[in-house]
C-alpha cells in the first residue's frame, strides 16, 4: 500500500433518533466526534412499515412550487 493516501480511521459516537448511542469506527470527522442520525432503522418506513412525511428545509414545498404548472394546458 502507498503511504499517506488513506484517511484517518478512528472512533466516533452515533446517536440514533430515539437517543440511544453506540460507538463505531469511521473516517468521518475527528476522533471522538458525534454523528446524529435523522433517519435510522428504528424510524425509516422501509423497516417500520409506517409512512411519515419528513420535509427538511421545505424541500417538498419548493418542489411543488417549481413544478406546479406541469400538466396544465395553456390556451
Amino acid at each position: 500500500m502507498k503511504s499517506d493516501i488513506h484517511p484517518d480511521y478512528h472512533d466516533i459516537t452515533i446517536v440514533m433518533t430515539d437517543g440511544t448511542t453506540f460507538k463505531t469506527r469511521s473516517c468521518m470527522g475527528k476522533e471522538g466526534d458525534t454523528l446524529r442520525l435523522d433517519i435510522d432503522p428504528k424510524s425509516h418506513p422501509a423497516w417500520t412499515g409506517v409512512q411519515r412525511v419528513i420535509d427538511t428545509g421545505g424541500q417538498v414545498a419548493k418542489f411543488n412550487k417549481k413544478f406546479a404548472g406541469i400538466g396544465s394546458r395553456k390556451k
